[in-house]
């Protein structure tokens, strides 16, 4: 991906059939579509990787050949700028029609909410308005949370850095033992005694994520 489809893709969520619904057709694992830009100049492809890969080709159509100088901010004048405009309308365009914002947009977070719904058949719920980035995770049976996903500064768990991650609480009755201030944290925003903090960045496996989730789940029987 170059730097202006980062920019806006990277907080998304690619949705399979809207996106089928605005012209993209499956090939492989993919989805493409073909579309003018700048007619009759240009023709570009996307290629969309769900989640939220995209990547794109823009051609020239009078030299079939790749056309890029719009992809460096350095370049300027008239015409990049306007290729560069009509490039990021037509991405822009994509991710009104057929994304939507990925609230906990990690891979171990993804990971960890589909972990969830496959065996617990349970889904985030957002009690507070005034709090979007929080979100918690309750038994069906018994209503009792075994997990609570918000987004916070680094800082916020002791480390010093301002940098927004996702982190999740668990429940686990001897979480003491287990803090180190690098992968196991002292709860945020939870009683410090029973719960405790990992940040979803990978430094913890999944498997024992998996396994300190199940211990949750049980202790909120």
């Amino acid at each position: 991906m170059d730097d202006m489809s980062q920019a806006i893709f990277k907080d998304q969520r690619g949705q399979l059939e809207q996106l089928l619904k605005i012209g993209f057709i499956r090939h492989n694992h993919d989805l493409i579509r073909s579309q003018p830009l700048l007619a009759p100049t240009f023709t570009l492809t996307l290629t969309v990787t769900l989640p939220n890969t995209v990547t794109t080709t823009l051609i020239d159509n009078a030299t079939q050949q790749p056309y890029t100088l719009h992809l460096a901010a350095s370049n300027a004048g008239a015409f990049v700028a306007s290729v560069r405009k009509a490039y990021l309308d037509a991405l822009q365009a994509v991710a009104d029609q057929a994304f939507e914002p990925a609230m906990f947009p990690s891979r171990q977070a993804r990971w960890l909410i589909e972990t969830v719904k496959a065996n617990y058949h349970n889904e985030l719920e957002f009690l507070w308005p005034k709090f979007p980035n929080n979100a918690i995770l309750r038994r069906s049976d018994t209503k009792k949370w075994y997990a609570l996903l918000v987004k916070i500064p680094q800082r916020k768990l002791g480390l010093d850095s301002d940098e927004i991650v996702t982190v999740v609480d668990f429940r686990l009755a001897d979480q003491q033992s287990l803090i180190d201030q690098k992968n196991y944290f002292p709860a945020y925003h939870m009683n410090k005694q029973h719960w405790f903090s990992i940040i979803l960045d990978d430094r913890v496996a999944d498997a024992d994520l998996r396994n300190y989730l199940q211990l949750s789940y049980d202790l909120a029987q």
